[in-house]
C-alpha cells in the first residue's frame, strides 16, 4: 500500500492557479534547456521513501483544504548554494482533483496513509464544475 505525502501549497489560490504556475515554470525549462521535470523543493527526505515511491501521491493543502493530487515519481537528495541538504519531489504535472479534505495549517509536509487521503474526484464531473468557492464553503460546511 502505497504512502502519500501532504504538503500546503502556500500562495495558490485554487487548482487552476497551481497548475498555471506549473505550467510557465515547464515552459521556461524548455525555453532555456533544462531539464523538463516538475520539482517541488523541500526541507526533509522521507525517511520511508520506498513506501512512498510504490505509488504515493503529493496532495496539496489550497486554502485550508487538500484539493488535489500530484503522483510521486522520485525523491532526490541534493545540496543547495548555501551546502544544506534538500529533497526535490519530482512530480507529475497532472493533476488529479480530490474530494475535499480540511487542515490546518503545518510546516514541511507530513505522512498520509491510503486510508487518510480523499478521494480522487474522477467520475464526479458535476461537482468538479461547482467554482472553488462555493466547493470551499460547502466543504467549511461539512456537506461535501
Amino acid at each position: 500500500m502505497p504512502l502519500h505525502l501532504v504538503k500546503l501549497c502556500v500562495g495558490a489560490e485554487s487548482i487552476e492557479d497551481l497548475q498555471s504556475w506549473v505550467a510557465d515554470r515547464l515552459e521556461e525549462a524548455r525555453r532555456t534547456g533544462r531539464a523538463v521535470e516538475q520539482i517541488h523543493q523541500t526541507r526533509m527526505q522521507p525517511k520511508r521513501e520506498t513506501d512512498v515511491l510504490a505509488g504515493g501521491s503529493l496532495y496539496w493543502v489550497i486554502k485550508g483544504s487538500i484539493q488535489v493530487r500530484q503522483r510521486i515519481l522520485a525523491l532526490r537528495p541534493v545540496v543547495d548554494a548555501e551546502g544544506i541538504g534538500r529533497c526535490h519531489i519530482v512530480l507529475e504535472p497532472v493533476f488529479v482533483p480530490t474530494e475535499w479534505q480540511p487542515r490546518r495549517a503545518f510546516q514541511g509536509w507530513r505522512y498520509l496513509t491510503e486510508d487518510d487521503a480523499p478521494r480522487d474526484l474522477g467520475a464526479d464531473a458535476d461537482l468538479a464544475a461547482v467554482p472553488p468557492d462555493l466547493r470551499r464553503e460547502l466543504a467549511e460546511l461539512g456537506l461535501l
